[in-house]
This record gives C-alpha cells, sequence and structure tokens, in this order.
C-alpha cells in the first residue's frame, strides 16, 4: 500500500475564526488518522486572513496532542523569516 498524506492549510472559512480553522484541521487530523492515512502535514503561511496555520509549529502540536498514530509535520518553514535555532529547537521539542 502506498502511504497517503494530507497537506492542510488551516482554511478559515467565511463567518469562522481562526479557532474555528484549527478545530477543523485537528478534525480532519483526527478523521485521516482512522482512514488509515499515513502522514499529515500543515503549511506556513503568512499575511492571508483566510489561513490560519501562520505558527506552524504550534499548529503541528496541537495537531500531534489530539491524535494517536498519524505522524505529523510541516510541509515548509519560511526560514528567512525565522531564526534557524529557533525552529530546530521548536521541531526537536515537538519530536
Amino acid at each position: 500500500m502506498i502511504p497517503i498524506s494530507i497537506l492542510d492549510l488551516s482554511p478559515i472559512i467565511e463567518g469562522a475564526t481562526p479557532a474555528d480553522a484549527l478545530r477543523n484541521t485537528l478534525d480532519l487530523a483526527q478523521h485521516a488518522e482512522k482512514w488509515g492515512y499515513h502522514r499529515f502535514w500543515v503549511a506556513e503561511h503568512h499575511n492571508m486572513p483566510g489561513i490560519a496555520s501562520a505558527a506552524t509549529s504550534l499548529v503541528v502540536g496541537f495537531v500531534a496532542g489530539g491524535t494517536q498514530t498519524i505522524r505529523v509535520g510541516s510541509g515548509g518553514i519560511m526560514l528567512p523569516n525565522h531564526s534557524p535555532l529557533v525552529i530546530a529547537e521548536q521541531f526537536g521539542t515537538l519530536a
């Protein structure tokens, strides 16, 4: 079987809040886990009012804390926007 993954940007649907979007992301990850998906990815996007995944390491931690077996990771971190050491420490802590 080919391992299948999901990439989610935590979209904020019209009339909803960023908190709603993050709860939807966790719900999707929990369903993906039940459906047998291998990995759940989130991606960093900034200055987009319809996307709630700007703080990627926080979203990864939130999703990983609400799931049991699915692997959770980042589809990308924009290192020019962050100190590489801080990112290494954040993801080292998450690991």
